[in-house]
């Protein structure tokens, strides 16, 4: 996959989503960032309670969900949805750790 077809984009401020699982609990969880692979748009999740027994590079548990929003109304609440493809989660997954792995090098 080139890299024309990943964008990253950093969150300006620490934003959280509350997410309703399965089994009707709800979980709040903080936005690690939102990317897109080809023309597809996606967001990287972690839930709130993991980021506080580690930091943001511990090995908590990320969510990953289709990620849109209305360009016509700006202020709609953007919309998630499950990404129920292999082949399309394991393309998000792979974009993610080259997003980590990028983090990784920056940092040095």
């Amino acid at each position: 996959m080139s890299d024309e077809n990943k964008t990253f984009e950093e969150p300006e401020e620490e934003m959280t989503v509350t997410i309703e699982t399965d089994d009707g609990k709800t979980t709040e969880c903080a936005v690690l960032t939102i990317f897109e692979v080809g023309d597809q748009d996606y967001i990287a999740l972690m839930p709130v309670e993991d980021l506080e027994n580690g930091d943001e590079e511990s090995e908590g548990t990320v969510w990953f969900y289709r990620y849109s929003e209305n360009p016509d109304d700006p202020n709609e609440e953007p919309e998630l949805s499950d990404i129920e493809d292999d082949d399309e989660f394991e393309a998000v997954i792979d974009a993610f750790d080259e997003y980590l792995d990028n983090l990784e090098f920056d940092e040095m």
